[in-house]
């Protein structure tokens, strides 16, 4: 994992292998077909990219077509690392899309494993309320 800031952005971008793994952790291929994740985006956005190699981002929450934003990848090597976040992704306890809030009682800091976990629970539970 390569990760850290560029300009006013954090950006996390995961090596081949994890980005492997974590596809199948956040279920990318059931929720966005086409597409696999090769990053995060301050946290709250995804990485992604299509069978043609073009990247987006996209909320972690709803992943949604809809909400698809075209995206250059940056430099890896320019990312600024910033050790107090290494390893770290923010969550909202409550996900903003559902009523939560930006604010510190509604922000924690979860591994990349548990994020993947609480990813799939979200768009499951916002699919289901979309219903």
């Amino acid at each position: 994992m390569r990760e850290g800031w560029l300009d006013e952005d954090y950006l996390i971008l995961f090596e081949e292998a994890e980005a492997d793994l974590l596809n199948e952790g956040y279920s990318i291929s059931q929720l966005m077909p086409g597409y696999r994740v090769l990053g995060l985006k301050n946290w709250d956005d995804f990485i992604i990219q299509n069978e043609s190699g073009m990247a987006f981002t996209i909320p972690t929450v709803p992943l949604d077509p809809m909400h698809l934003s075209s995206f250059q990848l940056p430099d890896a090597t320019k990312l600024c690392l910033d050790e107090r976040l290494r390893g770290k992704i923010r969550w909202w306890v409550k996900p903003l899309v559902v009523g939560g809030t930006p604010s510190d009682e509604n922000e924690t800091w979860v591994s990349p494993e548990a994020h993947a976990r609480l990813v799939r629970f979200w768009n499951q539970a916002y699919r289901s309320i979309r219903r």
